[in-house]
């Protein structure tokens, strides 16, 4: 199929995924960076490190719900938000595998929110975000596997 410009829908959709090829490599880096992140703060858990991320990742779309403007893209995004700082504040004491389901269910919001486009103007932004957050949760849950004493 083509668009009325006459590129070909498979053209568009190439240079589109290359787009976020960027976007995604740094999440991957910032995903590891963010996993490796308990090692700069000795003095705290683990799982608070992690769980301080995870509210903090919720949060950033609270802001840019806030730059969309809508006010019910404002009070989804909030009600998410809440949602994932209830899950972190409970793996902060709870088991560590809140952390890794809250992560991972971050990603899968990251990529329906890509999917979608709720938020305007956030095109590069999900895909990132869902990278951080699925290596994140992935190697959290082989730390946990393994047995990797980090606090928890």
């Amino acid at each position: 199929m083509t668009t009325r410009t006459g590129v070909p829908d498979a053209a568009r959709a190439s240079v589109r995924d290359r787009s976020l090829r960027g976007p995604v490599a740094w999440g991957v880096v910032v995903g590891v960076l963010q996993a490796a992140s308990p090692l700069a703060f000795p003095w705290l858990d683990a799982a608070t490190v992690y769980a301080l991320g995870l509210a903090l990742i919720a949060a950033i779309y609270i802001g840019l719900s806030v730059a969309d403007g809508r006010p019910r893209v404002i009070v989804a995004e909030v009600a998410v938000a809440s949602v994932f700082v209830v899950v972190a504040a409970a793996g902060v004491t709870g088991s560590a595998w809140l952390l890794v389901a809250g992560l991972a269910g971050h990603g899968l919001k990251d990529l329906w929110q890509h999917r979608t486009g709720f938020v305007v103007n956030t095109r590069w932004w999900p895909p990132f975000c869902a990278s951080v957050d699925v290596v994140v949760a992935a190697l959290i849950a082989v730390m946990i596997v393994v047995d990797v004493q980090l606090g928890w």
